[in-house]
Parts: C-alpha cells; sequence; structure tokens
C-alpha cells in the first residue's frame, strides 16, 4: 500500500527545509513552506513604507529561502521551473492552510520543546489522517507527541532526511510506540517509489542509526590519529576511496558538513549516554576550540583545511591540531597504502590494509576495530538487523560496504581473535554466531544473519541488481569482453556492458548486435542496463586516439559504421529496445539512448553529447538523435530552423542536463521517455515498459525522410559561431568544429526544407568526425582529457 501525496506542508525554510521542500516539488509535489514571521523591518522594507504587518515583510524568511535555491550549489532544484510548485507563507497567518495537505514536515530548530508547542498547534489544523513527521536528526519522537491524540500519534513518525535531500539516498524513518504500522508501511513505499530513497526504519535512540554510527566512527578516527601521530591529511589519504569512503575522507567531510553541525550531533549522543561510550562522543579539546574560533569549514573559507593564494600560487593547507597553524600537508607514505593500492577488489585491499603492522595499518585496525565493535554492541538497540546499518552508511554516507559487510570482508573470526587478544569485549550475539559454525554476517546466496540463524535479505521486485544477474550462469544467454546479455524474465532479455567504465569499444558494438538478433527471434524486448557508477561515459577515446596518431583511419571508419548501424539497429528493432540510464549517460552513451523504443531515466541523469570538449562531434549517430527528436512532433510546414539552431547550440557547447528534467528540457528525453525517482529501480521500470510495449503489439518505426533547413540554415548557425570567434570566446579551432557541425545539423549544401534520409545525414557525420579526427589540435585535446580528465581549449 503507497501512500498518495499531493500536496504537502514543510514547516521551517532553513537549509534543510527549504532542501526538502525543493526535493519534492522535483518529484511533483506542490509545497507549502512556512517559516516564522518576521519581527523586524530591513532597511529596505523601510524605503518602501511597509509595516510588520504586510505579507511581503511576515513571510520574508521562507522567501528569502526559496529565493536562495537558486543559488545554492549542489542545485537543490532539478528544474528552475520547479520553485513553481513551492508556495510561501508564515507559520502564524497560514496555519489554517495545513488542512488542505496530505503531510506535514516539520524542520524548526532542534528543541524538544519548540517541537511540542508547534504540534499542538498543528493538530488543530489538519484533517484527518494526515501524516505528520519531523525531520528531527536525533530527539526522541515519542517525547514529541506526548500529549497529543491518539489519532495524531497514529500518523505521526520520524522522517530524516540527509541533506543535501536531493541528492543522498538515505531517509531514515522512526516510528513512535502508536505509530500504524499501515501508515508506517505506506509511507515506507512511497519514499522508496516516489521519492527514490534508500529507506531504513530506526528505534527511537540518539542519532538514530547514520548519525550514532557515523559520528562514533568519526570521533574514533581524530582518536587514533592522535595515538598514532598522524596529521590531517595523512588520516584523509587512508580513510577514502582506499577502504571504501568517499573521497572527502574524514575532515574534509567534515569541513563540507560544518564542524558546528557534527560538534551538536555528538553532543546529541553524549547527552544521553553514559561511560565509555560518553567519553567517545565528548570531542577532543582541538576540536572545541576551533569551533569557537568559528573555523567550521567550508562555509566560513577554513576548517580543518584552508585555501591560500589565488591560480598558480593557490595552496590548501592543513591545520595543526597542536598548534591550531596553518601548515602544508601530505598524504601518508606507507607500504601498506601501496600495497592496498594494489590489491584487487574491496574485500583484498582492507584486508592489505588492515592487517599490515605499520603506521597505516596500525591507525586502520584500530579505527575499524573499535567501531566494528560499537556496531554489533548498538545493533539491537538501534536498528531491527545488520542490513539497517550497512545501508545506513552505505545510503547516507557514501561507503561501498556497511559496516557488517566490511567485517565479513576482513574476516569476522580472524578479526575477532585479534580483538580479544587485545583484550577488547567482542558483543556475546557475535560470538555465539562463530560458536555456532557461522563464520559471516552474509552469505553468498543472499541471506544475512539474524538471532541464530540465517534468513533471506528483504528484497523488492523493483530493486533489480543486473551485477547480480549476470554472476549467474544460468541467467546468462551469451556474453564476451565488453558485454553480457541475460535473461530478465518474463519475455525480457537484459544487456549488460562489462567494459572498463562502460565505455563503448567494438566487444560492446558486437554484442549489441547480437542481442538484437537474439531478442528479435526469441525474446519480447530488450532492456539496456548497466551497474557502476554512471551508465555509460562513451566510446573508447584512448582506442580512437591511438587509430588516429597511427593514421589507422579506414579502421576508425569501419568503427564510426559499425556503431552508426548500432544504433539505427536499436531504433529499427522489431522488438522494443528500453534503456535504463543513469548518473552520466555521455557522448555514445546519450547515442545508445536516444535510438531506443523508451527511456525510463533515473532522476539523477546527466545526459549529453560532449564530443566537442575533446575536439570532434558526436559520430553514433547523436547529431540526427537529437534532430530527429526534437522534430518529432512538430507540425508540418514549422520553421525548423529555431530548432536546428537550439541543437546545434546544445551539441556545440556540449550541454549536460544536471538532471533527468533538465536532461528533457535539452531535448534528450521525450514524451514516450519517463523519469524514475528511484535509481534502484530503473532496471525493473525499463523491464516493465518494454513488456508493455511488447504487449500492445510493438512496431519499430517507419524510416521516413527527414526535412532540414539547409545551406541556408548552415549560414545562420556559421554566423552565430563566427560571431563568437571574433569576439574572442571561442578559438579557431573552435570555429572549426562548429562549421562542421553546422553543416551536418544544416544537412549539407542542400535547399531549405529539403528531404534527406537518415543514411546521408550519418554519411555526413562520419565525415565530419573523421576529418575532426585527423587534425592535430583534435589530437591534443583528447591526450590532454585522458591525461588530465579536463578539456583543453587550444
Amino acid at each position: 500500500m503507497t501512500t498518495h501525496i499531493q500536496r504537502a506542508a514543510v514547516l521551517g525554510s532553513g537549509v534543510m527545509g527549504s532542501g526538502i521542500a525543493a526535493h519534492l516539488a522535483n518529484l511533483g509535489i506542490n509545497v507549502l513552506l512556512l517559516d516564522l514571521p518576521a519581527k523586524e523591518l530591513t532597511d529596505e522594507e523601510k524605503a518602501k513604507g511597509l509595516t510588520l504587518d504586510h505579507p511581503q515583510v511576515r513571510n520574508r524568511q521562507a522567501v528569502t529561502s526559496k529565493q536562495k535555491l537558486f543559488k545554492q550549489k549542489p542545485a537543490p532544484l532539478a528544474s528552475k521551473e520547479n520553485a513553481q510548485r513551492i508556495e510561501v507563507g508564515n507559520l502564524e497567518d497560514d496555519l489554517h492552510k495545513l488542512g488542505e495537505v496530505d503531510w506535514i514536515i516539520e524542520v524548526v530548530v532542534e528543541n524538544l520543546d519548540v517541537k511540542k508547542q508547534l504540534f499542538e498547534k498543528v493538530e488543530k489544523h489538519t484533517k484527518p489522517g494526515t501524516i505528520v513527521s519531523s525531520n528531527t536528526s536525533g530527539i526522541s519522537v515519542n517525547a514529541m507527541v506526548e500529549g497529543r491524540s491518539d489519532s495524531f500519534k497514529k500518523h505521526f513518525l520520524g522522517t530524516h532526511f540527509f541533506n543535501p535531500p536531493r541528492y543522498l539516498h538515505l531517509l531514515e524513518i522512526i516510528p513512535t510506540e502508536d505509530t500504524d504500522p499501515n501508515v508506517l508501511a505506506s509511507v515506507k513505499a512511497f519514499a522508496e517509489d516516489m521519492l527514490g530513497k534508500g529507506v531504513v526504519e530506526a528505534k527511537d535512540t540518539p542519532n538514530f542509526i547514520g548519525n550514532r554510527i557515523g559520528t562514533y566512527g568519526l570521533l574514533v578516527s581524530v582518536e587514533q590519529m592522535e595515538q598514532h601521530g598522524l596529521t590531517i591529511s595523512e588520516v584523509d589519504s587512508i580513510t577514502g576511496p582506499l577502504i571504501g569512503r568517499p573521497k572527502s575522507a574524514t575532515f574534509r567531510t567534515l569541513d563540507v558538513v560544518g564542524l558546528d553541525t557534527f560538534m551538536h550531533v555528538a553532543k546529541n549522543v553524549y547527552d544521553q549516554v553514559d561511560g565509555e561510550e560518553k567519553e567517545v562522543f565528548d570531542p577532543p579539546a582541538f576540536m572545541k576550540e576551533i569551533t569557537e574560533k568559528g573555523w567550521i569549514g567550508a562555509k566560513v573559507g577554513q576548517g580543518f583545511y584552508m585555501k591560500k593564494g589565488k591560480g598558480k600560487d593557490k595552496q590548501i593547507l592543513e591545520l595543526d591540531p597542536e598548534t591550531l597553524e596553518y601548515r602544508e600537508g601530505s598524504k601518508l607514505k606507507s607500504p601498506s597504502v601501496e600495497m592496498a593500492k594494489q590489491a584487487k577488489g574491496k574485500a583484498a585491499k582492507l584486508q592489505t590494509l588492515t592487517y599490515a603492522d605499520d603506521k597505516a595499518g596500525q591507525f586502520t585496525w584500530g579505527t575499524l576495530k573499535k567501531s566494528l565493535i560499537y556496531s554489533a554492541e548498538k545493533m539491537s538497540e538501534i536498528a531491527n538487523d545488520v542490513v539497517a546499518i550497512d545501508n545506513a552508511m552505505k545510503w547516507g554516507f557514501g561507503w561501498e560496504l556497511g559496516p557488517f559487510e566490511v567485517w565479513d570482508a576482513i574476516g569476522v573470526k580472524k578479526s575477532v581473535e585479534k580483538m580479544e587478544a587485545e583484550g577488547e569485549t567482542v558483543p556475546a550475539w557475535v560470538k555465539e554466531m562463530l560458536s555456532s559454525g557461522h563464520d559471516s554476517f552474509y552469505t553468498k546466496d543472499g541471506k544475512f544473519y539474524q538471532n541464530g540463524e540465517y534468513v533471506a535479505l528483504p528484497k523488492s521486485e523493483k530493486d533489480i541488481d543486473v551485477s547480480v544477474l549476470i554472476k549467474n550462469e544460468s541467467n546468462v544467454i551469451k556474453k564476451n569482453a565488453g558485454a553480457v546479455l541475460t535473461d530478465l524474465g518474463d519475455g525480457i532479455a537484459g544487456l549488460t556492458f562489462t567494459s572498463p567504465n562502460n565505455s563503448i569499444g567494438l566487444d560492446v558494438i558486437q554484442m549489441m548486435d547480437t542481442a538484437i538478433k537474439e531478442v528479435e527471434e526469441n525474446y519480447d524486448g530488450l532492456v539496456i542496463s548497466n551497474k557502476g557508477k554512471n551508465f555509460c561515459v562513451g566510446a573508447n577515446l584512448m582506442m580512437m586516439l591511438m587509430e588516429a596518431q597511427d593514421f589507422a583511419f579506414d579502421e576508425l571508419d569501419l568503427v564510426i559504421r559499425k556503431f552508426q548501424q548500432m544504433t539505427s539497429n536499436i531504433r529499427y528493432s522489431k522488438k522494443p529496445v528500453v534503456t535504463a540510464p543513469f548518473q552520466m549517460a555521455l557522448g555514445g552513451g546519450a547515442e545508445i539512448c536516444m535510438p531506443s523504443a523508451s527511456i525510463q531515466a533515473s532522476s539523477e541523469t546527466y545526459m549529453g553529447l560532449v564530443e566537442v570538449g575533446v575536439g570532434l562531434i558526436p559520430g553514433g549517430g547523436g547529431n540526427k538523435e537529437l534532430y530527429l527528436r526534437s522534430i518529432e512532433n512538430v507540425p508540418k510546414g514549422t520553421d525548423l530552423q529555431p530548432i536546428a539552431n537550439k541543437v546545434f547550440e546544445t551539441i556545440a557547447m556540449a550541454k549536460v542536463g544536471t538532471s533527468a528534467q533538465e536532461s528533457k528540457e535539452n531535448g534528450f528525453l521525450a514524451d514516450r521517455d519517463d523519469i524514475v525517482a528511484n535509481y534502484r529501480q530503473v532496471t525493473w521500470s525499463a523491464k516493465r515498459k518494454a513488456m508493455e510495449l511488447a504487449e500492445k503489439g510493438y512496431r519499430p518505426p517507419v524510416k521516413q525522410p527527414v526535412r532540414v533547413v539547409g545551406e541556408t540554415g548552415y549560414a545562420t548557425m556559421r554566423l552565430g559561431a563566427e560571431g563568437l570567434k571574433l569576439s574572442g570566446q571561442i578559438s579557431d579551432h573552435d570555429f572549426k568544429i562548429a562549421e562542421k557541425l553546422a553543416f551536418v545539423i544544416a544537412g549539407g549544401r542542400v535547399p531549405k526544407n529539403s528531404e534527406v534520409d537518415e543514411q546521408y545525414l550519418l554519411d555526413l557525420e562520419r565525415e565530419a568526425f573523421l576529418s575532426l579526427i585527423a587534425e592535430p589540435k583534435t589530437q591534443m585535446r583528447m591526450q590532454h582529457m585522458l591525461k588530465t580528465g579536463k578539456p583543453l581549449r587550444n
């Protein structure tokens, strides 16, 4: 059962409150954003002759917060247009409007008395059955509703979004003793399906799951840093990707979050626990001192790190915890660090580092040891199972492995023996697990340890993990070095790239063609769905550069022809081909998606044709496909020049939508495509779409002539580029690329409104691509991108 929510109210318009409002608006929910009325006039308001009773003044806090949404980075709004769904007001004049909403989210100051007083007012204005929740990061949700009616309590719970709400996947849901189980279940389903969240049910304890475990682990890292004499940057060089954590590691993360926020979270636990646990949650003196100085991180320009100078003279200095002065930092050089970097796989890297006897190994072991024991000690107190804790840390903190997954990776039996040899007390339930012959928290066949036995992991049919499917040989239909074709069930096959970064090479092209033939003969549809950091970042740039430098242009011509034929095969497949992109779908990744029968894009899909960044234009049909998508619903007789101009500009400026919604505004997604809120559901959504198309008797599009703007249109686009060159905004080589792109989009030297076939446009595209890749300046751009990851403007 899923709750039906069309309109919500957010009470409190600070960074978190306005961010939640923006996230809801991004997903099509109308939001009422309320905050306290202003108590004093600004000079500007006085100059306008306004009084404290004027609505503009009384709503100022919410109005200002809404305006800030347009300037914040990362952007809370998936599209600026979504702000229209946010109505502003104040907590005195507009409480009566709460009777019109389905869900009320409180995000005011973290003070129990303030929250209780607000809920007393809220209850007077809500309609029966309205869901009310608090976005508290650690205050007891049971205490908040003391004195409220039974009906209010049944529909009340904690919903702890993580900041920024649009981007962080985790949502902790905390039921009270009185929360109706049906309400809990429906809010969970709504959060997963409609808000795109990874939901973890937490118990009503200080800081719940994520912040409880995360704060403890961070403070233990600081403790171990002092014990082993490491510097701040040395700790960050260990506690990032090397152990499966984000690049921001420990102290850079604190600078981003804000030390003031972290200290508040730590104090919340400190005030409510006793003994040794209380001591850990008491941050060291240097952290308290820099907080008092206001050195709280990125938002004030200094924290554990500080930038000094500009341009070539820019330095990033680190704090010396002893002197509180800033100095140059350096990564820790240690044998175990170098060995861990060379090790293959997460488990091997962790084992190498954890059991090493040098400084890095001792630090890592000391930190992990305490964090793992703490997670086990608190498991039954804060969560229902180990899965909830692991998911909270992965979805909320960006860990690749949760605490119990890490424990499995380093070996539970081996690590427990070492812990006990060092005098540590391992929780009894972990020792009981080992003594009963169970040596891991998870099994390879999808079970986890709970109450003396292994039980099946909770699994939604909507969470299809293609990486798991391709490991099971019984699911595999065909495969090669670059891709695997699997049986997704229900008559649908799935193609998954296995190449580095899901890049496109000849092996992927070959398997794509094989997959379409196989599906046309034996299946109802095909889903293209990958696993990894990004869906696909395009063609294999290194391979193309090497061919060009070897003057192997015949081979390149053949590759481009095969790529173009592949995308044409996708478009004209007799069975529906549905793509499921997420994160980046760039260059060739976009070229694979656009010709498909439907795109089921994750809401955070960044799609774009970015080839000009390496001195090229799209060569696999991207120019043609973006143009076709842009004109497919245009009435006959429409002037196509503005459309051609927009397509030209989108490709020439390498525009990338920073959300699926922006990608749609840029023309990459059409009405036949869908945006999926939860990235874990894109494969399921694509499979369902393929089944739906097949059931309706899918027929591929009929090849039709394409109307183009011709020579006059080419001249118009070229003139715009020439203006940019004359004003110094683009280089001569940029202009050369733009000329060739304009020629392709325009359809070459044909009269305006001529009708040409698709193959003609593909030939123009291929010729332009090959001429550009032969240019020394383009090859320099390609080389620079491969070396630095950044575009070169030459």
